[in-house]
């Protein structure tokens, strides 16, 4: 199974697994059902969730009913326990909308909320994040997860989000960050994909970026907030939902 799901992360194009993988999961949702694992999005229960990722692929990552994977699920707990999300009237912009959150959030009355992505066929409005087309102060809220790696200035990016957001606004804006570099690492001379995937953790990404993360997140304008929430959680509740223990999550205030 992980190297299946490995082979099929590679090969098939994003916008394509977009719009199949939910009709499969369904199918083996049912084959995974048990007591083990919670996912709090969906609020299902499960003897272990599906591997997922490419070098190789994790053990218990993905959630065969909604699609959320850690990182998502972390972010969900995040947002009920920690911000007004669920309970102020808010204009939200979601770049590069996640499976697992669009139909919840669209369903929220206390929410204006908006996706948009370059290529996703998931996404309401097509735009370019370095251009985004929306006046300034227009949203309460903005949320960019594992979009900085790949676009061609981060930083110009981060300042747009910056640019849109109300004041007294916040944005998520997560990525995959290793923690062993104190800066970030480009090469753009690294053009053989398999090579790139060594270096950066996937093919199309153009950066790996380090402990320097929030800097170049403020740079856009933020005043950034680096949670340890998860660290702070009950060992028993991480292993519940299937967390990433390590992860930061990026709070940007304007």
């Amino acid at each position: 199974m992980k190297q299946l799901i490995s082979l099929v992360l590679r090969y098939i194009p994003r916008p394509i697994l977009q719009r199949i993988s939910p009709y499969g999961m369904k199918i083996m949702a049912l084959f995974y059902r048990g007591d083990n694992v919670v996912c709090p999005v969906c609020n299902n229960h499960f003897r272990e969730f599906l591997p997922y990722g490419r070098m190789p692929a994790r053990p218990n990552a993905l959630c065969p009913d909604c699609l959320s994977l850690e990182r998502h699920r972390l972010m969900y707990l995040y947002l009920q326990r920690n911000t007004n999300f669920f309970r102020d009237n808010l204009k939200v912009l979601h770049v590069a909308p996640e499976h697992c959150f669009i139909d919840r959030f669209e369903k929220q009355k206390n929410l204006d909320y908006i996706t948009a992505d370059i290529e996703s066929p998931l996404a309401k409005v097509k735009m370019d994040i370095h251009q985004i087309p929306f006046p300034d102060n227009t949203f309460d809220v903005a949320f960019c997860n594992h979009v900085m790696e790949h676009v061609d200035d981060d930083i110009k990016a981060s300042s747009e989000l910056y640019r849109v957001l109300k004041p007294g606004g916040w944005a998520i804006i997560q990525s995959p960050i290793d923690y062993s570099r104190t800066t970030t690492y480009e090469d753009p001379s690294i053009t053989d994909p398999r090579e790139r995937e060594k270096h950066f953790w996937q093919s199309d990404h153009l950066r790996l970026f380090g402990q320097d993360y929030p800097e170049r997140l403020a740079k856009g304008g933020f005043t950034v907030k680096e949670d340890r929430f998860v660290m702070e959680m009950p060992k028993e509740e991480v292993a519940k939902f299937a967390l990433p223990g390590g992860e930061i999550i990026y709070f940007c205030k304007k």
